[in-house]
This record gives C-alpha cells, structure tokens and sequence, in this order.
C-alpha cells in the first residue's frame, strides 16, 4: 500500500505521463481511503484545468492584438 508521499508523487506524475497499471490500481486504492490525497488529487486536475485556459487566453489574447495593429 502507499503511503502518501508516494501517493502525491505519483499523482504530480500522472499529470506528464501514463502510469503502469500497478501503480495506477495501487494509487486508486489509496486515494478512495485517504481524503487528503483526494484532494490534493483534485486541485491537481484544477491547477491543470486553469492553466491550460489561461495559455489557451494568452495564445488568443496575442493574436487578436496582433490583428489591431
């Protein structure tokens, strides 16, 4: 079983990469037991969530002023 180090760990690396099924099963388990590593899980995916929005509104912001001048 996991502790939460190596919980948090790999849900930093799931993020950049595809985990093994050992260790996405052994994360699975421990996150639906442990609250703190759920959300920390969760606001993973929203830190991720907002940063793909603000690149996707920078990359949009850029080209239209681009247009203007």
């Amino acid at each position: 079983m996991l502790n939460c180090q190596d919980a948090t760990r790999l849900l930093s690396e799931s993020q950049e990469r595809a985990l093994p099924l050992k260790e996405r099963l052994s994360l699975k388990m421990h996150v639906m037991m442990c609250s703190g590593c759920r959300n920390f899980g969760q606001q993973m995916d929203i830190l991720r969530q907002i940063a793909r929005a603000y690149v996707k509104g920078e990359n949009e912001g850029a080209g239209e002023e681009k247009d203007k001048t």
